[in-house]
Formats: structure tokens, sequence, C-alpha cells
């Protein structure tokens, strides 16, 4: 699982609240898409491209458990997030839904709003294209890199099912 796009850079402590505002849980998707991430950075919704990458700084997703909030991530087909540090909570959402996520302390160090970034999923290889800067993420348990090659749990636990029928 490949990634490879343009960098938006987040800070720390970023909660579900701030990814997708309380005003917003009950719309359309269309409508919640207009305003993922805007008041961390308003011009994100409108401009974040298919296979992009989220940047963040430690506890990203903290607060409420909202599922939405890595629904609303993985809606805007970024192709991953990488954080130093993920709430709990947010991390299994994440990998329940199919979200590529890795964590990589000292990642918000080497990156910069606008660079290209190359992520392996698999393997947690992160290249800052811009400036040739290589980092490795934290590997991720095999059990969690099965459930994003299936798409989340659901799509892992029919496959498994099947397997069994």
């Amino acid at each position: 699982m490949q990634a490879r796009g343009r960098c938006w850079k987040f800070g720390d402590n970023i909660p579900t609240d701030m990814i997708v505002r309380t005003d917003m849980i009950f719309k359309p998707w269309p409508e919640i898409l207009k305003h993922v991430l805007e008041t961390c950075n308003p011009e994100f919704p409108a401009n974040v491209k298919p296979g992009d990458i989220v940047v963040t700084g430690k506890h990203f997703g903290q607060s409420s458990g909202r599922a939405i909030a890595a629904k609303a991530m993985k809606q805007t087909k970024i192709g991953c997030i990488v954080a130093e540090g993920f709430a709990r909570t947010f991390y299994r959402n994440g990998f329940e839904i199919g979200l590529p996520i890795l964590e990589c302390p000292g990642i918000t160090e080497h990156v910069s709003d606008g660079d290209v970034l190359s992520v392996d999923v698999e393997s947690g290889k992160i290249v800052n294209e811009t400036t040739g800067y290589e980092l490795q993420a934290k590997p991720t348990p095999p059990f969690l890199l099965d459930m994003l090659k299936a798409g989340g749990l659901i799509p892992m636990a029919e496959r498994l099912a099947g397997e069994r029928s």
C-alpha cells in the first residue's frame, strides 16, 4: 500500500470536533466534506486531493471517540495520515474503517506544508521527496495491516466468514 501526494501539515492536540465540527455530524457527506479540518486550515476541504498525505503532531483525534472523524478523513480520499501520535480511539477507528495511518515520532520536524511525500504503509518508510529526507514509522502490527488490506474490519470479517464456509 503506497501513498504519494501533497503534505497537509497540522499541529498537536487536534480533537475530533476540529476534524468534523459538531454542527456537521448529522449532515450528508457532501456537506461534511466541505468542512473537514477547516478550523485548522480553511484551504484543506476545498483543495485536498486524492492521495494527499496528512501529517500531524501528537494526540491527533483526541477528545470524543466519534467514528465520524475517521470516516470523514477517509472520505476525503487522502492516501494516509502520519502522526507523531494518535488518540487511541481514533487509531482503532482508522483501522476499523480501512484508513491507512502510521505513527512516526519526529515527523513534523522534517516536513513542511506542501512538500511532496511518499509513504509505504506496509514498511513504514516515509520519503520527503521535496527535501530527500527519509523517516521510518513505527511498525504496524500484522493483524492491523491485514485489516487495512481487507478495507477495514467488516470486509475482513466477511472474508474470514467466507473462508470458513
